[in-house]
Parts: C-alpha cells; sequence; structure tokens
C-alpha cells in the first residue's frame, strides 16, 4: 500500500493544485455533514419540544443553507477529481508509451507485448479508478468517523458503548477479507495479461491457424485462459461479495441496539428525543466512514498490483541510451564499419555474431547472405543500435554508433525490416511516414522506384486508397513495395534492405534493384536476402555461416574462394544459370 501512494504522490505532482482544491472542498463537505446532526437536534429539543417556531425557522434555515454549501463542495470536488483521474490516467499511458519506445529489442522480449498493452491500459485503469475513490474519501472517510465519534459522545456517551462493540467487528471482517483478496488481485492482472497474449496470436495469425486447420486449437487456448481468468474473476467477486452483506447486517444490527437503548435512556429521562437522533445520525456516519473505507480496501490491493506492474515497466532502465556528449561525424558520409562484433542474445549459449568485421561504402551495394539462423537479420540489426554489441565496434561515418544519439544516428538510415510494417491510413500516409515533410511528387517519385505505382493506380482511390491495420487488405510484396517507398522518401545516407524482397516475384525483383541502383549513387546500401539472384551484382557480398563470416568478395571471386557460397549457388541456379 505505501508503494501505491508513494507512485499515486509521484505521479500525481503535476495536478497539485487541483488535488488540494479537491481536500480542501471534501473537507468543508464533511463538515457540514457532521454539522447537520447537531442542528437537527436543536430544532427538535429546542423548537419542537418547546413551540419556538421562530428558533424552528432560524435553525432550519441554517441547516438548508448549510446543506446548499455541502452540496456545492460535493459536486465541484467530484468535478476536479474526475479531471485530476483522467489527467493522471493521461500522463501515466503517455509516460508508459514513451518509455516503452525507448526499449531495446530485448526489453520488448523480457517484457512482453501484450502484457505491455495490458499495463498501459487496464492496469492503469485500475489506478485512475483508486485516485477518484481516494481523492473522495481519504479525507472524507477518516475525518467522519473521528468527528462522528467525537459529537457521538458529545451526544451521550453512554450509548457510546454500542459504537465501540461494532466498530472492532468491522475492521476484522475487513483485515480477514482482503488477506484472502489481495492475492487473487494480482494473480488476476497476469490472467489478463495471458488472455491478451493468447487474443493477440489468435487474431494476428488468423491466416496461419486458419492454413493449418489449427481453428479448433485455437479455440481452446483461448477457452483455457479465459476460464482461467473467469474462475479468479468469481472467486475474488465471491469474497467482495460477502464483505457489503456483513457490513449492512452490523450496520442495521448496530442501529437496532442504537434505537432500543437511546429509547430506554429517553424513556427514563437520561437522553432527549433530540440527541438520540442525533447520535442516531452521527452512528450512521461512522459505519458508512467504515464502509467507505472497506471500499477503499477492497480497491486498493487491485490498484497496488497495477501499480506496481506500472512502475517495474517504468523501473526499466533502457540498455540503449544516448550517451551524455555526442560525436559528430567529421566529413564522412554513408560509411558503415564493423570491427570484430561478437553478440549474443540474453540467455544463448553460442553468440548469434562472432568476431565480424567488413565495411560499406557510399556508392557501393553490399549484400549479405547465408543459410536460415546464420545472424544476417541480427547484423544489420546493430547498425540503427536496435542492440548494442557485446564485443567491438560498429561505426556509422566513422563513429561508434554509441557515441551518437539515437535521433541522430537514426536519421541518416533508411531501414526496411524482415516483415514489412505498414499503419492504418492512406497509401500516401504510409510513404510520408519515412518524411513527412514529403512532398506528392517525391511520394509518386518513391512509389515508381519502388515498382508500387501499378498497382497503387489500380486501388479505388490511388495514393489516397484506406491501408488496412496490419496492411490486411494488400499482398505481401505490395507491403514490401511500400516499405520500399517509404524508405527511398526518407532519402537517408544509409539503405538497409533485410531481405525485403522476398516477397517479389523475380522480374520485379530486378527491376527494382535496377532502378535502386540508379537512385542510390552516393548511398551506402546493405542488403540481406535468401536468393542468390538479388546479390550476385552486388559490390561486395558478405556469406554468413553460423554467425561467422565465411568468406566476402563479388560473386565470381566468392565461386573460387567460399565452399558455402558456392553450396548456396548451387542449391538455387542451374549450371547454364552459374557458368
Amino acid at each position: 500500500m505505501i508503494k501505491l501512494f508513494r507512485f499515486l504522490i509521484r505521479y500525481l505532482q503535476p495536478s497539485r493544485m487541483p488535488v488540494a482544491l479537491v481536500f480542501v472542498l471534501v473537507f468543508l463537505n464533511s463538515l457540514a455533514n457532521l454539522y447537520l446532526p447537531y442542528l437537527m437536534a436543536n430544532i427538535v429539543d429546542t423548537g419542537i419540544v418547546k413551540g419556538d417556531t421562530t428558533y424552528i425557522l432560524r435553525v432550519g434555515g441554517l441547516m438548508v443553507l448549510v446543506t446548499i454549501v455541502g452540496t456545492i463542495c460535493a459536486i465541484v470536488a467530484s468535478f476536479f477529481s474526475a479531471r485530476v483521474a483522467i489527467g493522471f490516467g493521461r500522463l501515466t499511458r503517455g509516460k508508459l508509451f514513451k518509455h516503452v519506445e525507448n526499449f531495446s529489442l530485448h526489453e520488448f522480449d523480457s517484457v512482453g507485448t501484450a502484457s505491455l498493452i495490458t499495463r498501459t491500459t487496464n492496469d492503469t485503469t485500475q489506478v485512475q479508478q483508486v485516485v477518484i475513490i481516494i481523492l473522495q474519501m481519504m479525507i472524507s472517510a477518516p475525518l467522519m468517523f473521528i468527528g462522528g465519534i467525537i459529537l457521538a459522545i458529545s451526544q451521550d456517551a453512554t450509548l457510546a458503548w454500542v459504537l465501540v462493540g461494532t466498530i472492532p467487528i468491522l475492521f476484522i471482517a475487513i483485515v480477514a477479507i482482503m488477506s484472502k483478496a489481495i492475492p487473487l488481485f494480482q494473480a488476476m492482472q497476469a490472467k489478463i495479461d495471458k488472455v491478451n497474449l493468447v487474443l493477440d496470436e489468435g487474431l494476428t495469425g488468423v491466416r496461419v491457424i486458419r492454413a493449418f486447420d489449427r481453428i479448433d486449437h485455437e479455440e481452446k487456448r483461448f477457452d483455457e485462459a479465459n476460464l482461467d481468468l473467469t474462475n479468479t474473476a468469481i472467486k475474488v467477486n465471491q469474497i467482495i461479495a460477502t464483505m457489503m452483506p456483513i457490513m449492512m447486517l452490523v450496520l442495521n444490527l448496530s442501529t437496532v441496539v442504537i434505537f432500543w437503548f437511546g429509547s430506554i435512556r429517553v424513556n427514563n429521562g437520561e437522553m432527549q428525543i433530540g440527541n438520540l437522533m442525533a447520535f442516531l445520525q452521527y452512528a450512521m456516519q461512522i459505519l458508512f466512514a467504515v464502509l467507505m473505507l472497506s471500499m477503499m480496501f477492497v480497491m486498493l490491493p487491485r490498484a497496488a498490483a497495477s501499480a506496481g506492474r506500472i512502475d517495474q515497466v517504468l523501473g526499466i532502465a533502457p540498455e540503449i541510451n544516448d550517451p551524455a556528449t555526442a560525436k559528430q561525424a567529421d566529413t564522412q558520409r554513408g560509411y558503415v564499419e564493423f570491427q570484430n562484433v561478437t553478440f549474443s542474445y540474453q540467455g544463448a549459449e553460442e553468440p548469434a555474431l562472432c568476431n565480424i568485421s567488413f565495411q560499406a561504402s557510399p556508392g557501393e551495394v553490399t549484400a549479405i547472405i547465408g543459410g536460415t539462423g546464420a545472424g544476417k537479420s541480427t547484423l544489420v540489426s546493430l547498425i540503427p543500435r536496435f542492440y548494442d554489441v557485446d564485443e567491438g565496434r560498429v561505426l556509422v561515418d566513422g563513429v561508434d554508433v554509441r557515441e551518437m544519439t539515437q535521433e541522430q544516428l537514426r536519421a541518416k538510415i533508411g531501414f526496411m525490416p524482415q516483415k514489412a510494417v505498414l499503419f492504418s491510413g492512406t497509401v500516401a500516409e504510409n510513404i510520408r511516414y519515412g518524411n513527412e515533410e514529403a512532398s506528392e511528387e517525391e511520394v509518386k517519385h518513391a512509389a515508381d522506384i519502388a515498382q508500387a505505382t501499378e498497382f497503387i493506380s489500380e486501388m479505388r482511390d490511388g495514393f489516397d486508397s484506406v491501408i488496412a491495420q496490419g496492411g490486411t487488405n494488400i499482398s505481401g510484396g505490395q507491403k514490401q513495395r511500400l516499405s520500399i517507398a517509404r524508405a527511398l522518401v526518407r532519402k537517408p545516407e544509409i539503405y538497409v534492405f533485410d531481405d525485403t524482397f522476398s516477397a517479389l516475384d523475380y522480374a520485379t525483383d530486378a527491376k527494382l534493384r535496377t532502378a535502386l541502383r540508379r537512385e542510390t549513387t552516393d548511398a551506402t546500401v546493405l542488403i540481406v536476402a535468401q536468393r542468390v539472384g538479388t546479390v550476385m551484382d552486388a559490390d561486395r557480398i558478405i556469406v554468413l555461416d553460423e554467425g561467422r563470416i565465411a568468406g566476402i568478395g563479388t560473386h565470381r571471386e566468392l565461386m573460387e574462394t567460399s565452399l558455402v557460397y558456392r553450396e548456396i549457388v548451387s542449391s538455387q541456379l542451374s549450371l547454364e544459370e552459374i557458368a
């Protein structure tokens, strides 16, 4: 709980003035509620009993005024507490998103996309709801509880012994219930993560699921995760459901006992009717304050679990950080150099790359080829610093990428990932993602080079045609061409194509590479490919085998010097094509 309040204090700092205002307004509303029974007792014992109409009107008018002031304070407090909670949610989601966007791919893998989404949405909402409750009740409940006890004793100290016996019973019940509920709240959030994970895999992998006729299997997976969450939620709700009836039972029994003993004392002349009525109202305020506290105790454990999960993400220090003082490249533009680079994934027994050294220069095409799992995609992922190397250095324009800011480094690079990623929006918006300032002519020129103009012109609205989320309304080859156009419109110093031509037919592949040659004469081009035909014309071919360089040279040179390259070529080309 202490961690939750520290978390809230930290993230409510920007709203400290509205929070202070809410506390003041809630305080005034609570004072008004405590003052009303006292005024009512005076009206009954002095005004009604003595028949003093003037007194009744005067004190009754004061009651109306106090009620109006209390109501206004309550309404304004509710308005500002809602605004504070909404602002808190917005701030927390924004911080999470910005923080997560700076994660390396290692950190993404360690937390998981589904869990990150849950923490940004569901967990933030849980804490947001508690913010409203705390702002409304943190001042009100203790004040009503303590003030109610003092004023109840002032009405009749003997009758207050009823409350002395009632309140501990309520607290014992709350503690017993919460001790069972808290572990379940934490388990429930983890099971929401599991449901989101299965749902995400089921939706994003729907084509594979249908192709392999695994719909029943995925439905079973989801049903299991959903049932697990449902069973936990039922247990939580069963525990919470028992609390309110217990509270109300104690409340109603207390009312009966107060009426019984109070009526005896009134009958014996030891207490006035107005005092009994006021005492009863104070007793209700005390017990309702306990109920409010119990509601807080119900919400706080779940919010504490959610806040802990949010804080866990925010507490992860990104391993990819900008240097305190960034270095600037002198005159070099577009040079890439690997110097004895070794890299391992977290938890891997063997390095993915071992002692990699090569250079790529402007005006040249450097191709990287190798078998599955050879480390091709890993290698090019080190250039934009998606990961940091374990040993050696990656240099861009003569500067170690760790000594440049990420913004400065990535502004030099047009990176096309192995899996083309498109965003919901128009075709033009997806291409302009590489350069928001690109003119219409530049967008069309980039599409031309990427061999995308033909299929774009066939779409109903051309460049204004809407791309569905994830690009589900176009083919894999079309997605790759739009991804290439996005990089071209950026006009970077370094182009990195990570197996970006794999979904293209051979004719389109050849046309695109020819057009790229003309367009990127002054840039450095690195191409990762599985096809020999894609890399044969490269100025330099790097052959990878199990994370190590098995050869560097042109196609002709490697055919003579590299056994691994010859095996790759012979597996794809006929003897006539090789000759």
